[in-house]
């Protein structure tokens, strides 16, 4: 793409709304937009100071096409360093296409995805790692990932990096400086400090790394799993959770035949739950593959929920006098406390580093004394934690988001540390721990300096990755695709 000529879309979603805003960028961003803008005060915006704000109607010769506020930003003082106009007009999506298709006659193109902020880096208004954070910025949907893209982008990553990366290149100067001066055997780069530096930086680069794991869940929605046999509850407490029907619920046993997924954010931490099809042997084509994709789902999820239906219980001392029905033969075709422990222990077996949340369902229909017993029996049970709901009335629910909170590192956050989130991030991440690896290798074997030079740069060439310093136009369209168009 050209960029040295004049862009212009729409900034705001697209379709029907109150107010819309149209960006317009380029070296004669303020020229093309002056002739076409007619100012309630008769100035002439190419005469106004920047950052000022102006209102008139935009004209189509005699024709006006609406009445605008136009924001008037000098380069370099501007989101893209660019002259840029930001005219803000009634949300009627005609009367945004008009004005566009105005501005493109008068000079203008439509701009790419993400091709301001691509100008704005370009012109040195950010830095890559900051340009992304614009992306990560714009999706965010919870407190969580709002607070990671707002730190990345007011800088906190990139002075991390660069700040290493100074450190790094200034020993490298010396190093090259010494091979100028091979033949005197001259040492201009203290090994000591220099062994000093590297182990830091490994510190730095393992704690990042290691940031990457909490940094990717906090920004994707940490999923986490509903399983049980079918008729247990799973949808209804998917509905629970979400305050909302969004699962069928009956009491046909093997309603949901796949899984359902929905997101909802619990203190500022966005889970991602999964409604399972019911875990139990079956001849039904359509329900057994349902099945299996719950296993599939499981392998994915972070947490998982365990649920059984407590009422149905068949070895719960009844209370004929307080719980009559609970004496009757309705119970018959449940399972017994050691066939649920079962069930745990293939899931513990199966996915032994998950985190487990056994739920016993439906303890409103149970007496205290039949709700302790179960607690007695499942409390202990080994790599998981016991929680007793009742998804339909809401009992336990809220204790069940709290229990999700716990098995998410949120210290970082709250300290407000650098958390990686950035896939591309990640692995620039390890190819420089890698090189600093080779570094603290050739340091402790007292490899020449030519020989540390090459391992050196490696390293700071993977750093320059991140920030932007070093780039190729492939790197710059893969990043920049994913923006949306006005941004």
């Amino acid at each position: 793409m050209k960029l040295n000529d004049n862009i212009v879309a729409l900034a705001t979603p697209s379709g029907a709304g109150a107010i819309a805003v149209i960006r317009v960028s380029g070296p004669q961003a303020i020229e093309i937009v002056a002739p076409v803008f007619k100012a309630r005060s008769k100035k002439d915006i190419r005469e106004q100071a920047s950052h000022t704000l102006h209102l008139g109607n935009m004209m189509d010769g005699e024709r006006i096409l609406d009445e605008v506020l136009v924001s008037v930003f000098h380069g370099p003082k501007s989101y893209t360093g660019e002259n840029t106009i930001e005219i803000s007009c009634h949300g009627s999506p005609y009367i945004q296409q008009e004005i566009i298709q105005l501005l493109i006659r008068k000079g203008c193109r439509s701009a790419e995805a993400g091709e301001f902020t691509l100008r704005a880096f370009l012109n040195g208004k950010m830095d890559l790692s900051q340009a992304e954070a614009v992306a990560d910025l714009i999706s965010s949907e919870n407190q969580a990932s709002h607070q990671m893209a707002m730190q990345q982008m007011r800088g906190g990553f990139s002075n991390e990096i660069q700040k290493l990366r100074q450190e790094l290149l200034n020993f490298a100067s010396l190093i090259e400086l010494e091979l100028d001066f091979a033949e005197e055997d001259v040492e201009f780069a203290n090994r000591d400090e220099f062994q000093k530096l590297v182990s830091r930086i490994q510190q730095v680069l393992k704690r990042l790394i290691d940031s990457f794991a909490v940094g990717n869940v906090l920004k994707n929605g940490i999923p986490v799993a509903i399983v049980g046999e079918p008729n247990v509850g799973k949808s209804t407490l998917l509905n629970a959770l979400l305050n909302e029907e969004r699962a069928i619920v009956s009491e046909i046993a093997g309603t949901t035949r796949d899984t359902i997924e929905d997101e909802i954010s619990i203190g500022g931490i966005g889970f991602r739950f999964i409604d399972t099809a019911g875990i139990r042997e079956t001849e039904d084509v359509v329900e057994s593959i349902g099945i299996k994709r719950t296993f599939e789902k499981i392998s994915q999820a972070q947490v998982v929920l365990y649920l059984f239906d407590a009422s149905r219980l068949q070895d719960l001392k009844p209370e004929p006098d307080r719980h009559p029905e609970l004496v009757s033969g309705s119970r018959e075709s449940g399972p017994g406390l050691d066939q649920v422990k079962l069930e745990i222990e293939k899931i513990r077996n199966k996915f032994p580093q998950k985190p487990l949340v056994i739920l016993a369902n439906k303890v409103d229909q149970l007496s205290e004394l039949q709700v302790e017993e179960l607690n007695v029996s499942l409390s202990g049970v080994e790599g998981s934690s016991y929680l007793p709901i009742s998804a339909k009335t809401g009992i336990g629910v809220e204790d069940l988001q709290q229990k999700l909170l716990q098995f998410v590192n949120t210290g970082e956050l709250r300290n407000n540390n650098t958390i990686v989130t950035n896939s591309r991030h990640y692995n620039a991440l390890l190819s420089a721990l890698e090189e600093i690896n080779k570094v603290q290798e050739g340091l402790n074997h007292n490899l020449s300096g030519d020989l540390l030079a090459i391992d050196i740069r490696e390293a700071l060439h993977y750093f320059g990755e991140i920030t932007g310093e070093i780039t190729n136009d492939d790197l710059l369209g893969n990043i920049f695709a994913n923006f949306c168009i006005g941004k």
